[in-house]
């Protein structure tokens, strides 16, 4: 490997303030933010809008959009017109 192109390998927290949820890892993302972590150890900080423990896949509260297809719909909702004209 060339010396001094890759990034920064390093432990890094990812935190989901709206969940209460955090957890270390390590990545090559920048920033400027840091924080005390349970080990007593101070780590970068990237704060992210959705984690699995708010995401509504992994909580189960995701809503089916539809069982039909898009074509079954369209028959549903518009069939009686289109067979008297």
């Amino acid at each position: 490997m060339k010396k001094d192109i890759h990034p920064e390998y390093r432990e890094v927290i990812f935190q989901d303030p709206t969940a209460d949820f955090a957890f270390k890892t390590r990545s090559t993302v920048r920033t400027s933010e840091t924080i005390t972590w349970e080990d007593g150890q101070e780590y970068p900080l990237v704060k992210v809008e959705v984690s699995s423990k708010s995401h509504p896949f992994f909580t189960g509260k995701q809503r089916v959009l539809s069982s039909g297809g898009r074509v079954d719909q369209f028959r549903k909702r518009y069939g009686r017109l289109a067979k008297n004209k």
